[in-house]
């Protein structure tokens, strides 16, 4: 089914993995996952931003051991 977009789009970049799709798609699969914490509001993109933080605290204690597993992924 043909995709009609009505609104502007900006995109700032896309990586050598990334993908922008417009329309219709059979299969989208990640090659590589990945993992980050970052405080609130730390990793917020927008073209105005405001972030007022009193107090931040960001648990990175992770218990387990494998978070996103990519086997089999071709």
């Amino acid at each position: 089914m043909p995709s009609v977009i009505l609104a502007p789009i900006k995109i700032s970049s896309v990586s050598s993995s990334g993908t922008v799709n417009f329309g219709d798609t059979l299969y989208i699969s990640p090659k590589t996952t990945s993992k980050s914490s970052s405080g609130s509001g730390g990793s917020n993109t927008g073209d105005f931003m405001l972030v007022n933080n009193f107090w931040n605290l960001t648990n990175t204690i992770d218990p387990d051991i494998n978070d996103s597993n990519n086997l089999a992924n071709f």
